[in-house]
């Protein structure tokens, strides 16, 4: 217990801070002003997406080949985390672009891929819904992630491979790209501290799927011993 509180004090210690850097250290960006500032949570959150889902495709890869639920678990685990992730970019992305675009939302291809990637990952946690055999449900719910996964790249390289209405790549994009040395350390460090949430969200998740398991098996024994004490009475 007291490595759980020391974990969730360093993680809400590295929000903070986080949180303090974006507004009071980052320099105000020339053109667009203070609502640029929105990029410290925006950008990170789509990058803790993609790591979550990252994490979600091996699990899912991996109870494919190796059939054990604890890959299951952590599969559902890191897909709820990163839909949560994707959700809040889906969110701040057209609070930055109204006041920088004029406009709330555009289907470029930037913005259509990350929505149907939303969407895909929300067919995932609702097609686990509606299967209630366990075994079945991994089966599925996992095939169906991996296929999903595979827009996770194409979100990634939209903005590479088409004009689009969204900004071209500022990290390791083209010449003239990139951030100043203030704002890649803050950038960084909202990095690290959503990272870190991410982690300690998909570890409780992880946990409470696995009891979750747990009690799956017991109802299934119950199930099965009742019949046998019914024949012998």
């Amino acid at each position: 217990m007291k490595k759980s509180v020391i974990a969730a004090l360093a993680v809400m210690v590295l929000l903070g801070g986080a949180a303090y850097a974006s507004f009071f250290v980052a320099p105000t960006e020339r053109t667009m002003g203070t609502v640029q500032r929105i990029f410290y949570l925006h950008m990170p959150s789509a990058i803790t997406a993609f790591a979550a889902f990252l994490v979600c495709f091996v699990a899912n890869l991996l109870y494919v080949l190796k059939r054990e639920q604890s890959w299951d678990w952590l599969g559902v685990s890191a897909a709820e985390v990163g839909l949560a992730f994707v959700s809040v970019v889906l969110v701040t992305g057209p609070i930055w672009a109204k006041p920088v675009w004029g406009i709330w939302w555009t289907w470029d291809a930037r913005l259509t891929s990350t929505f149907v990637l939303w969407l895909l990952y929300v067919a995932y946690l609702l097609l686990r819904s509606m299967i209630e055999d366990p075994e079945r449900r991994a089966l599925l719910s996992a095939v169906f992630g991996i296929f999903a996964f595979l827009d996770v790249p194409l979100v990634y390289m939209s903005i590479r491979w088409w004009r689009t209405q969204h900004p071209q790549p500022v990290i390791f994009g083209g010449p003239g790209s990139g951030l100043a040395p203030a704002m890649w350390r803050v950038d960084l460090l909202s990095w690290v501290a959503l990272m870190s949430l991410m982690a300690l969200l998909v570890r409780y998740r992880y946990e409470l799927e696995a009891l979750r398991g747990k009690v799956d098996a017991l109802r299934l024994v119950v199930s099965e011993r009742e019949p046998r004490e019914a024949e012998a009475q």
